[in-house]
């Protein structure tokens, strides 16, 4: 099974909270906002993706499983 995340890149506030959880996968630009709009979530990487995830009070951040 893969997982893959979408971001709603545009509708980012800058909380930074997805960042404080997974920073090795919520990477930020220099203004502190989501830098990328989706990844596919390396092996092991999937409770930390997952935690991103939640921790956006915004929620547009999506996990994708298939």
């Amino acid at each position: 099974m893969t997982m893959k995340v979408r971001i709603e890149k545009a509708q980012c506030v800058g909380n930074a909270r997805c960042h404080a959880v997974s920073e090795h996968l919520y990477p930020l630009d220099d203004e502190g906002y989501i830098a990328i709009e989706g990844f596919i979530v390396p092996p092991g990487g999937e409770e930390a993706a997952r935690r991103g995830a939640k921790a956006c009070p915004e929620r547009i951040i999506v996990i994708i499983e298939d």
